[in-house]
């Protein structure tokens, strides 16, 4: 991991080239690719050596994100807690504000950031804001869910350099359709699951992601395959 957490201390200039946090997708799947038995089930996959990993990974990180269909599944804290380091900005991009007042993130310190589009419901915000969390409208893209683009800019006025993105699916599959994501780091448990595929379908052959020159490194019984994506 090494190199690639080198590559993030390259992550304030790569800020200041383009406006954006070097973006790090980081998941676990199993080996038919699933990420969950089924959408909204939580399933654990990932062994503890692999989840001391990704803590670590976390800490590398300014901030971290991750989708509205995660944090009702799950109910994640997004925290260093099996690792040393400080805990990354949470944040959850959450379309229509349906984050519940009682999630284990809206406890975290920092208090969490949502991102929502601009017509999401007003009264949703209220509540939230009263909880003590920041909510930003940002602009809808085609599917009426919050433009990456405009997230990623939005994160680079407030200064925020390195920002790794957990999930969902329909979260991984827009950054990687989008070409948003700089690099991953992809923990494969040797498992079968048959459930809910990480990767929803992308658009043509021609504009597959590729990881460019990959790395494996073995944790436990599990696998990391990491990169730069090209």
């Amino acid at each position: 991991m090494a190199p690639l957490e080198r590559q993030l201390a390259t992550a304030a200039a790569h800020r200041e080239a383009s406006g954006r946090p070097l973006v790090t997708l980081s998941y676990a799947q199993s080996l038919d690719g699933s990420l969950s038995l089924a959408r909204g089930v939580q399933t654990a996959i990932s062994g503890p050596e692999s989840l001391a990993m990704t803590h670590a990974l976390r800490a590398a990180h300014a901030a971290i994100a991750v989708g509205i269909g995660t944090l009702l599944a799950d109910d994640p804290q997004l925290t260093v807690r099996l690792a040393d380091g400080p805990n990354p900005q949470a944040i959850i991009l959450d379309s229509q504000l349906r984050t519940p007042t009682t999630a284990k993130l809206l406890q975290s310190d920092p208090a969490p950031w949502v991102f929502c589009v601009n017509g999401a419901p007003q009264e949703n915000e209220d509540e939230l804001q009263a909880a003590g969390v920041q909510v930003t409208r940002l602009a809808a893209d085609e599917e009426d869910r919050v433009a990456l683009f405009a997230f990623l800019d939005e994160l680079g006025r407030r200064g925020v350099n390195s920002l790794m993105v957990e999930g969902g699916a329909a979260l991984i599959t827009s950054f990687l359709q989008r070409g948003l994501a700089d690099q991953v780091a992809i923990t494969i448990a040797p498992i079968f699951i048959g459930g809910l595929k990480a990767v929803e379908a992308l658009a043509s052959p021609s504009a597959f992601p590729r990881i460019v020159e990959p790395k494996f490194e073995h944790y436990g019984e599990d696998f990391l395959i990491w990169g730069l994506l090209a």
